[in-house]
């Protein structure tokens, strides 16, 4: 039995309340989605700034009745304390994923960032503190390397930041290294993601992630632009991936396992080039007009790393991270989704 499996276990037959910020995003919801159907309790904080409430009614139809009605909403703002400290009344776990994600915007928006990113990341951690939560997981970032040339990246080795968006991750970091030493009961994990993906990531807007927005794309027939060459490359990662290290990291009794930062993603690089021939090869089927679809190549997107790979045997060591999913498993399981709730 792997540590993921000894985990489920264990919330098969532990019940536990969980604050889940960012709930009605992407991977809030898929964190949503696990925790109620592993029977635990979940407190959810969003203002939909980037989070949609039908990702919650999806959820909703996903799970048992009875399941639904162990989840508590609270329509808040994490720049509120006081939103904050409602939220982590008499929580043991705090999974911390509301954010303003994306390097463009971050560029554009840098005042707007800092508020979520570093006064709303405080304000949870000041909450979490005072609520004397078990522990304090967050959603870090790939950006935090920065310009550091060696790959794969080691949590051990950044270099400089390269956009406002990549200086607010690390200084996320730097807060939760600090409380741990000042305040001594409240533990940390930060998982630093590279380029999730999966079911309900938003295909539309600016700021949307290459393959949802790609699929979306593609699916209608529509010109795909890809930024440079598209031999930029990067390690993605599938949500089922990131679901698993999170409840690793909130159920850990490893004691060197906490107060520490975690690669979250493959230790594989995918070119663009690469990933729009696999998006492409995997919708022809379905949508044989694809068949002759070529993209058209614009210029590299201002702050953006050429190459990001992880090194992930920190988190195999101590976390007992074991891969579910590689690219190819993910793209076919996130294509079945979105061709169901693209097209319809």
């Amino acid at each position: 039995m792997t540590k993921y499996q000894s985990a489920q276990q264990h919330l098969k037959e532990h019940q536990y309340c969980w604050l889940i910020t960012g709930v009605a995003g992407f991977i809030g919801s898929n964190l949503l989605e696990a925790l109620l159907k592993l029977n635990q309790r979940v407190i959810g904080l969003d203002n939909f700034s980037t989070g949609y409430m039908h990702n919650l009614n999806l959820v909703k139809e996903q799970v048992e009745v009875q399941a639904w009605l162990n989840f508590k909403f609270i329509e808040g703002d994490i720049r509120q304390l006081e939103d904050c400290r409602e939220a982590c009344c008499k929580v043991d776990y705090v999974l911390h994923h509301a954010a303003l994600g994306s390097v463009p915007r971050s560029i554009e928006a840098p005042i707007l960032t800092n508020e979520n990113n570093i006064s709303g990341f405080l304000n949870m951690l000041v909450a979490s503190r005072d609520a004397s939560v078990k522990r304090f997981v967050y959603a870090a970032s790939s950006s935090t390397y920065g310009d550091h040339p060696d790959s794969p990246k080691i949590e051990s080795m950044i270099g400089r930041p390269l956009s406002p968006y990549a200086v607010t991750k690390y200084v996320n970091e730097l807060y939760a290294e600090v409380f741990s030493s000042c305040y001594g009961g409240i533990e940390s994990i930060g998982l630093r993601y590279f380029n999730v993906f999966g079911p309900r990531q938003d295909p539309n807007g600016a700021y949307a992630a290459v393959i949802p927005q790609w699929i979306s794309v593609l699916i209608k027939g529509q010109l795909l632009r890809i930024n440079g060459d598209g031999e930029t490359s990067r390690d993605f990662c599938y949500i089922e991936n990131v679901v698993q290290v999170n409840l690793l990291a909130s159920l850990t009794d490893d004691p060197d396992a906490v107060n520490q930062v975690y690669n979250v993603a493959l230790n594989e690089r995918t070119s663009l080039n690469r990933l729009y021939e696999m998006i492409r090869s995997l919708l022809v089927r379905k949508f044989p007009y694809l068949k002759n679809h070529k993209p058209q190549f614009v210029a590299f997107r201002e702050g953006d790393v050429r190459h990001s790979q992880a090194d992930v045997s920190k988190a195999i060591r101590l976390l007992g991270y074991v891969p579910t999913h590689r690219i190819d498993e993910g793209l076919k399981q996130a294509l079945d989704w979105y061709i169901v709730h693209v097209v319809t």
